[in-house]
């Protein structure tokens, strides 16, 4: 049995015009009727009566009609469930996030695991000097990153936040007090920078060699993380610059965090291997953008209230 002849006979018997049944299948007219002649053909008997001014269904064409629906919407049921399923995420997806999973991180794998239920996203701390190489060696599928990404292999999301820096200094230090500090006062401030594998424009990100007006800012040695980075904050031997969340994560007694007028802010999205793009991270990266436009829509209302 054909189905499109099948489908075909459901639709003129919905229509009962030539015309308007070849318009909804995309036929000719022709077509329609060459397609209900051969399933007339099949069956044996007429079921439809047509004349040059009207069609209606024969007695058998109604009885066949009654038996027929029920079946085809079951199959037609049928291939919609199973398409539905092909295209759900069904998989773990394992995202790296940058030494303190924020809001943005944990609202995320919320946001994945309510529109995919049957999905878990499995989470992996990415050391701060070394971003990318867990992505590369494929043992994480997604990771939190700084934004802009320039890295030729990998594809990156939307941005997910847009916050300023806090620049965190030992507690007696002369600027601990301030209400902000400016960004060209950093030449001021040695800066404890990152070791490890880092590419330059990241550890550029992290701890600029120079103010936005090009006035040099001088290095307090370099750390793998941020405990690292906020130890040698403690002992007094430089500043670190933090992101806002991050900043408000890691408040101490012994480390004040200032925050810093005149920087570009610091941009959080996700990055992935281009040739490594599964559905489960497109599902990761459209529910992590997702939920950050309903936290920015939230927080826009609570503005203007």
């Amino acid at each position: 049995m054909d189905f499109r002849e099948l489908e075909c006979f459901l639709v003129l018997s919905e229509e009962l015009h030539f015309a308007r049944t070849a318009e909804r299948l995309y036929l000719s007219p022709a077509r329609v009727s060459q397609l209900l002649r051969a399933l007339e053909t099949r069956i044996g008997g007429r079921l439809f009566d047509r004349t040059s001014r009207r069609v209606r269904l024969t007695p058998l064409g109604e009885r066949f009609l009654a038996d027929l629906r029920p079946a085809y919407d079951g199959v037609t049921g049928a291939v919609s469930r199973a398409r539905a399923a092909a295209r759900a995420v069904t998989e773990v997806v394992r995202v790296g996030f940058l030494a303190t999973p924020t809001e943005v991180v944990t609202g995320s794998v919320r946001a994945f695991e309510r529109r995919h239920p049957g999905s878990v996203a499995e989470l992996m701390e990415i050391p701060l000097a070394d971003p990318f190489t867990r992505l590369r060696a494929g043992e994480v599928d997604v990771v939190f990153t700084l934004l802009p990404v320039d890295e030729p292999d990998l594809a990156t999301g939307p941005a997910l936040n847009r916050v300023s820096y806090r620049l965190g200094l030992p507690a007696g230090h002369p600027l601990a007090g301030r209400a902000a500090v400016a960004a060209e006062e950093l030449a001021g401030v040695p800066l404890i920078g990152l070791a490890g594998p880092a590419p330059r424009w990241w550890g550029e990100r992290t701890a600029p060699s120079v103010t936005p007006s090009g006035r040099p800012i001088p290095r307090a040695g370099a750390v793998a993380t941020i405990q690292e980075g906020l130890t040698q904050v403690a002992l007094g031997r430089g500043g670190i610059l933090l992101c806002a969340p991050t900043a408000e994560v890691h408040e101490r007694a012994d480390v004040s965090f200032v925050p810093v007028s005149g920087l570009m802010p610091s941009i959080l999205g996700l990055a992935w291997v281009r040739t490594a793009e599964s559905a489960a991270v497109r599902a990761f990266v459209t529910a992590a953008d997702g939920w950050a436009s309903l936290r920015e829509g939230r927080a826009g209302r609570l503005r203007t209230a």
